[in-house]
């Protein structure tokens, strides 16, 4: 059967059908589009055409599932949500300044390896040509002094974390191994 004659047969009542289940005629259009460009793409699936009627109506039911999924994964935000850019700004650099002070805690050899990678900004791989070590020499040294350096932190502040580790907010427990 042809794509156009299946939207004159189809087209009222799957919208009613739709709008009965929605309770939305404008999204009532959109689903009734999406349920006709599915039909579309796959009539030549339909391998009984007197079972055309219980074969586009699944296939609508299927795309009000979709629009409720699409939906749900949206959720609105106010317009004038106030920005944490400028908490977050004066979070880094409070926690920042801690930092130079906690990597000159640390043995010379990490110390060092995290002064020119962290604040120095060069890469491993120059950091190992500057030491005269190989590159995972170089790596290993980074990341202990990483775990080093976590671990003062950790001894001197609390630290919160957002759920991709990203640290939301702090606060110094200790103060004399704090921040030199």
């Amino acid at each position: 059967m042809e794509i156009d004659r299946l939207w004159q047969l189809f087209h009222q009542p799957l919208k009613q059908f739709v709008i009965n289940r929605t309770g939305d005629p404008i999204a009532a259009d959109d689903i009734v589009q999406d349920a006709f460009i599915k039909i579309h793409l796959n009539i030549k699936t339909l391998k009984d055409n007197e079972k055309i009627k219980p074969w586009v109506y699944q296939i609508t039911r299927n795309a009000i599932i979709d629009y409720y999924r699409r939906e749900r994964s949206f959720e609105e935000l106010p317009f004038n949500l106030p920005s944490n850019e400028d908490e977050e700004i004066e979070i880094s650099s409070e926690l920042a300044s801690c930092m130079k002070p906690m990597i000159d805690q640390l043995p010379v050899k990490y110390r060092e390896a995290l002064t020119i990678t962290e604040l120095q900004g060069y890469t491993q791989a120059q950091l190992s040509l500057q030491l005269g070590i190989s590159l995972s020499g170089a790596k290993s040294r980074v990341q202990r002094g990483r775990l080093k350096l976590k671990e003062l932190l950790l001894a001197c502040c609390h630290v919160d974390t957002d759920r991709l580790g990203h640290i939301s907010d702090f606060h110094v427990v200790e103060k004399s191994t704090c921040c030199g």
